[in-house]
C-alpha cells in the first residue's frame, strides 16, 4: 500500500482540535483487530477543509489512510450519513469510477466516539482555488475537462447495475429536495433572509417536467477532487456525504455555480477572464458536459442554477448554526453565515430569469 504521493502541503492538514480530537490508541488497537496488513506506530492530523464530516489522515510507516467520521454533539436527521458514502463509494470503486478504495465501515461510536470508514489516501494533485494558480493557461483547460468528463461518466453509471437502485427514491427529486432543504434552513435559521423566504415559495411551483435518474455526488466541484500527478485525469471524487439517487442536471447546475459566484463569495471564478486563464466558458463547459452524455441543450437551465444555489445558501446557514453551536468540522464555519444572503440574492435573480 506504500505510495509514491506528492507530499501533502502543510496548511492541508494540522493537530487535532481538542474537540475533534481521536484516541490514538483505542483506534490503533480497532485497526490492528480488524484492518488486514496494518502495521502501527499509527500518527493522526485532521484536513483542515471541510465543514461536515471530520477528516483526519492516519500515516504509519508503510502506509497513509483517510479516516472520516461522524462529528460529535447533536446532528440535524439524515445528516453526516458516513455509511452512506461507504457504500457509494465502495460500489463504484468496483467498476473502476473514481473514488478512494474504501477500507472498512465501523458502526460502533464506542471506538472513537462516533461512526467512521477508512478509505486509502488517494495519491494526486488536489486545488482548494478554481482559478488553478500556478499552472499554464493549456494545463487549466485540460484539468477542466477532466472535471468535466468525471462526472458525466458517473451520470452514464446504471445504479441498479451497481447494486445501488435502492440508493435514494426515484422521481420527484427536485420538489423532495426544495422540501429537505428548506426544511433544514429553517430549522437552522439564525435571521430573517427575505431571498431564501421567496426561494422557498417559488421553487416548489416552477419545477420543469421531465424525470431522470442518476448517482449524483451533490457536492462536485473541484475542491472534492484528487487529481491524477500529471495527467489531467479525475484520479478520486471525495466527500460523497450528500450523495444520493436524483435528476442529474443538479449535479452539473452546482457544479457551474463556480461561473456565477465571485471569488471572494464562494470558490468562484466568476468575473474573471477566463479565456486569458485558459477555463472554458460556462457555456463551454455546459456543452461539453451535454455532448458526452446525449443531450442536445439543457432547457430551464435558469431553474437549476437557481435551484442549486437555493441549496448552498441552506447547507452553508446549517454549517454556520453548526458552528454557533460548537459542532462544526472546521473553526471557518462561523464565516459560512456571511454567504448565505448573498447567495440568495443570485439565486433569486436566476428564479427572475426564469420568470419569477
Amino acid at each position: 500500500m506504500k505510495d509514491p504521493a506528492p507530499e501533502i502541503a502543510a496548511d492541508e492538514t494540522r493537530a487535532m482540535e481538542p474537540r475533534l480530537a481521536i484516541d490514538a490508541a483505542a483506534l490503533e488497537r480497532y485497526l490492528t483487530a480488524k484492518l488486514p496488513g496494518y502495521r502501527g506506530p499509527l500518527a493522526i492530523r485532521q484536513f483542515t477543509g471541510g465543514q461536515s464530516n471530520p477528516t483526519y489522515l492516519l500515516t504509519t510507516p508503510t502506509a497513509r489512510y483517510v479516516l472520516r467520521r461522524k462529528p460529535p454533539g447533536e446532528l440535524l436527521p439524515s445528516a453526516h450519513a458516513v455509511d452512506r458514502e461507504f457504500r457509494v463509494m465502495t460500489a463504484l470503486g468496483k467498476v473502476g469510477l473514481p473514488v478512494p478504495r474504501t477500507l472498512l465501515l465501523c458502526e460502533d461510536a464506542a471506538v472513537i466516539g462516533t461512526m467512521f470508514y477508512l478509505m486509502e489516501f488517494a495519491a494526486g494533485r488536489h486545488f482548494w482555488d478554481p482559478t488553478l494558480p500556478g499552472l499554464a493557461p493549456t494545463e487549466r483547460a485540460a484539468l477542466y475537462d477532466g472535471m468535466n468528463a468525471a462526472l458525466a461518466e458517473l451520470h452514464r453509471a446504471d445504479p441498479a447495475a451497481l447494486g445501488l437502485g435502492d440508493f435514494g427514491r426515484p422521481g420527484n427529486y427536485f420538489a423532495r429536495q426544495i422540501a429537505r432543504w428548506s426544511k433544514q434552513y429553517k430549522s437552522s435559521e439564525t435571521a430573517p433572509i427575505a431571498a431564501m423566504e421567496r426561494l422557498i415559495a417559488w421553487l416548489p411551483e416552477h419545477v420543469p417536467p421531465g424525470e431522470e435518474t442518476a448517482i449524483v455526488h451533490g457536492d462536485y466541484r473541484i475542491d472534492n477532487l484528487i487529481f491524477h500527478p500529471i495527467e489531467p485525469r479525475v484520479l478520486a471524487i471525495l466527500d460523497w456525504e450528500l450523495s444520493t439517487l436524483g435528476h442529474p442536471l443538479a449535479d452539473i447546475a452546482y457544479n457551474c455555480m463556480a461561473w456565477r459566484f465571485p471569488p471572494a463569495l464562494f470558490r468562484g471564478i466568476g468575473g474573471l477572464d477566463l479565456a486569458a486563464l485558459g477555463i472554458p466558458s460556462e457555456a463551454e463547459y455546459l456543452a461539453a458536459y451535454c455532448r458526452r452524455t446525449g443531450r442536445a441543450a439543457v432547457p430551464h437551465w435558469p431553474f437549476y442554477m437557481g435551484y442549486s444555489m437555493f441549496r448552498i445558501a441552506a447547507i452553508l446557514q446549517g454549517v454556520y448554526a453548526r458552528a454557533l453551536a460548537g459542532n462544526a468540522a472546521d473553526a471557518r464555519g462561523l464565516e459560512m453565515g456571511a454567504k448565505v444572503a448573498p447567495i440568495a440574492e443570485i439565486a433569486w435573480e436566476e428564479a427572475k430569469r426564469a420568470g419569477a
